[in-house]
């Protein structure tokens, strides 16, 4: 199986969450060759979440929005202001190849607050692009340093 783990992450929790994923992914063996991918975006973070607000879309070049080549792929982001990072709901709309697919999304959370909006938005457009099986999981930053936590959590899912 080629799996893709996607993540846009600004104070690292997400990458974090991301490398834990793909270890897991890599230990347990079904996995044969796992691509890791950072979606990249300059600027100011309040101006960020203010463009994540209105699901403003960001500029991300060099991405390859082709996953038809991948088994499962993996969309992780930070919940801002209810919703995806704005680079993640860019690469939402330019993805492509995910017909029948299965999929794993995840966020990264403070308060909790628009969480679950952040999570239902997510799938709901990968179930536009035809993913079949969705699953989804997510941590509260506090957590984000207690390893075992996180692995119990990607566990229950993957």
């Amino acid at each position: 199986m080629k799996s893709a783990v996607i993540y846009y992450s600004y104070s690292g929790n997400t990458r974090k969450v991301a490398k834990t994923l793909v270890e897991y992914l890599s230990q347990k063996g079904e996995a044969k060759e796992i691509e890791l991918v950072a979606l990249d975006e300059s600027g100011n973070f309040f101006k960020q979440c203010l463009r994540a607000r209105k699901y403003v879309r960001a500029r991300i070049e060099n991405k390859d929005f082709d996953l038809s080549s991948y088994d499962l792929v993996c969309l992780g982001t930070p919940v801002w202001a209810f919703g995806p990072a704005p680079a993640v709901n860019t690469y939402l709309d330019n993805c492509r190849g995910t017909s029948g697919k299965q999929a794993v999304i995840f966020t990264t959370y403070g308060s909790g607050l628009g969480n679950e909006h952040c999570l239902n938005y997510m799938q709901a457009a990968l179930k536009e692009k035809g993913v079949t099986e969705l699953k989804r999981f997510s941590i509260q930053d506090r957590k984000i340093e207690d390893r075992r936590s996180i692995l119990s959590k990607i566990q229950e899912i993957v």
